[in-house]
């Protein structure tokens, strides 16, 4: 059987990791039990990162062209709203859309690269054949993991290099490769509702706290609106039962004084803050990705935002390990990266579910307060609007590369006249930006993508000084290297040229061979 990489669990997570697979020229089966998109979408916001992400690739126009565009954010409904106007973006607003339609587009991306996407297969067991009992990669070619399938016709295996699972919080995948899912059980529940409004309020988003709860409302497409609200009677730890109509009614009543004269519910459900994060997010030939790898109160669409943005740093990474010109270390990288963005998810929405449950008189002092510490201290409104847009998001400097861009996310950076950094990394390739224009051994390192598409070779791109950019931390910068996920791998400020083209060429050949730092069995 031909070696693939399987992805198991077709929502936006998986979907945007077979398209970065395929971009790079991987054989990839995405598997999902489900026969049809679930048209329920808990996931309603597209970040600022997660646009730029999929800007990185050109594949944002039609999210851009149908979603909603709000220009802020809210920490746990506060009565002031997080501004995204200030970011250092060219996308400072959140997009509402359906996360049923945002798969829809994914998906659609991912079948025109070339992903075979199965719908209504299901995942019945992931079993290592060779290379080790835990699927440990020797070489990159030993080994392999047989996944067996159920899907409409019948039963089948499929012979995998790597499975990824992004196949949600109860995920096979991590249960076959035994990796433990840590966290805590809920205390406080939320319920939801996609109704028919006869009056609905104006505006993009409805919010509001009272010591009755908590409530957020915005419009969706064809006339309904979502309502999503917290209830002092949420605090608790036992499952109650089906959420009906009359209650939701009832208590959306009892937070707002109305309730908007609701009918014709779509959906209705109840939701909790159970946190959950997988120890690894790697064991040998198994990764995990999304929900599979992190589980936590679903504020604001976080989850989502999160997976595509697990699988855009995963992407490239398992692309080159694929065909083998990788060190195995830099698989390692996808966990020491992610982990800490999974961990800081779920503090963040732990804190912002107390403060939304906080209906005590003593609650109430703690959102005032801290409501006027964000409204007196603009520096405080930036730090929370750039962690909850993902654009704060920096991973450690690797190889103990210090520069103070090692690590962060590059903007859209203006490299000339028409074009932009973003331009040069649709191909899924890194690119060595060379302000000073130095060489690099006759300049080799301009690379040229090899047949199978895999982004080894570093795009070279010269181009005058970035002073003008008005962005101090690039003003002084000489050269730097991005990895395909828009992350700076190495910058320099060095100007004399022989002790720069030496660095550069360093760094190009450190991208794909990292210094191991620990492996995680």
């Amino acid at each position: 059987m031909e070696k693939n990489v399987v992805v198991v669990g077709g929502g936006p997570t998986g979907m945007w990791l077979a398209c970065e697979l395929r971009l790079a020229g991987v054989p990839t089966v995405v598997l999902e039990q489900d026969a049809d998109i679930d048209q329920h979408s808990r996931a309603l916001t597209v970040h600022p990162r997660t646009i730029e992400t999929l800007a990185l690739r050109g594949a944002h126009v039609e999210l851009l062209a149908e979603g909603g565009r709000i220009p802020s954010g809210h920490f746990a409904v506060l009565d002031d709203r997080l501004d995204f106007r200030p970011l250092d973006t060219d996308f400072p607003f959140t997009l509402t859309i359906p996360q049923a339609r945002t798969t829809e587009l994914l998906q659609a991306r991912a079948v025109a690269l070339g992903a075979d996407v199965r719908r209504g297969h299901r995942v019945t067991d992931c079993a290592v054949t060779g290379g080790g009992m835990d699927g440990a990669v020797a070489d990159g070619t030993d080994g392999a993991v047989t996944v067996s399938v159920r899907g409409p016709d019948g039963a089948y295996a499929l012979e995998a290099a790597y499975v990824v699972g992004c196949d949600g919080t109860r995920s096979l995948v991590r249960e076959r490769a035994g990796i433990d899912f840590e966290g805590t059980r809920f205390t406080a529940l939320g319920a939801l509702g996609d109704v028919v409004l006869a009056d609905p309020p104006s505006g993009p988003v409805t919010s509001e706290w009272t010591t009755e709860g908590t409530l957020m409302l915005v419009p969706l497409s064809g006339g309904r609106h979502r309502i999503a609200l917290h209830s002092p009677e949420d605090l608790r730890t036992d499952w109650p039962g089906e959420l009906t109509l009359e209650e939701f009614r009832a208590r959306v009543r009892r937070i707002t004084g109305t309730d908007y004269g609701m009918h014709s519910p779509s959906w209705l459900s109840r939701y909790g803050n159970t946190s959950r994060l997988a120890r690894h997010y790697r064991k040998g030939r198994f990764l995990l990705a999304g929900d599979a790898a992190h589980q936590h109160m679903p504020m604001g669409g976080v989850g989502l935002n999160v997976g595509v943005q697990d699988a855009m740093n995963l992407g490239w990474k398992l692309a080159v390990a694929f065909h083998g010109r990788a060190a195995d270390a830099l698989l390692d990288t996808y966990h020491d990266e992610r982990h800490p963005v999974g961990a800081d998810t779920i503090e963040h929405t732990q804190a912002q579910t107390a403060l939304m449950a906080g209906f005590s008189p003593q609650g109430s002092a703690l959102r005032s307060l801290l409501g006027k510490l964000i409204a007196e201290q603009p520096q405080l409104q930036d730090a929370l609007a750039e962690r909850l847009s993902g654009l704060s998001v920096k991973y450690p400097a690797p190889g103990g590369r210090h520069h103070p861009l090692a690590g962060c996310r590059a903007p859209n950076l203006r490299l000339s006249g028409t074009e932009h950094l973003f331009d040069l990394l649709e191909d899924g390739r890194p690119v060595l930006v060379d302000f000073a224009r130095a060489a690099v051994n006759g300049g080799t390192h301009t690379g040229g993508s090899g047949a199978d598409g895999d982004g080894a070779d570093a795009r070279r791109y010269r181009c005058p000084r970035v002073g003008e950019q008005s962005r101090p931390a690039w003003a002084s910068v000489s050269a730097a290297l991005i990895r395909p996920d828009g992350y700076v791998a190495w910058a320099s400020d060095e100007t004399e040229p022989a002790v720069l083209s030496a660095a550069i060429g360093k760094a190009v050949a450190a991208l794909h061979h990292p210094e191991p730092e620990r492996h995680h069995a």
